[in-house]
């Protein structure tokens, strides 16, 4: 109730408030953002198969975001677009991972279909 309470605050207060991010960091927060959406679907994932850990999904979210945050900043300084590496690794990540709950959960909705037919 309280991730659900948050997200809805999240999304009023990013409708509401007039905050811009200067154009020299957008890449930063693109690619930090696709890292810990990345980190929240492989839980989601891990929770459907019963083997989530907090403390994994916490070091991996911050890990995974400083890491591309990181690439992307080496990049620049070599003038080179590294963070398209982190978008294609995590892009990547994203779509198996996805792949990997809509099987899981499609399974359950299936198995759970089967049960009321034999009961």
């Amino acid at each position: 109730m309280i991730i659900i309470i948050g997200l809805i605050l999240g999304i009023i207060l990013g409708l509401t408030l007039n905050f811009q991010v200067p154009n020299i960091y957008s890449i930063y927060i693109t690619v930090a953002i696709l890292a810990c959406l990345d980190s929240a679907l492989g839980a989601y994932k891990a929770y459907l198969d019963k083997k989530f850990d907090d403390l994994i999904f916490i070091s991996g979210f911050f890990g995974n975001a400083l890491i591309a945050v990181a690439l992307t900043y080496m990049g620049d300084l070599l003038n080179l677009p590294m963070y398209l590496a982190a978008v294609l690794v995590f892009g990547g990540r994203m779509f198996t991972n996805f792949a990997v709950i809509r099987r899981l959960l499609l399974q359950k909705f299936i198995k759970g279909h089967k049960n009321e037919k034999i009961n």
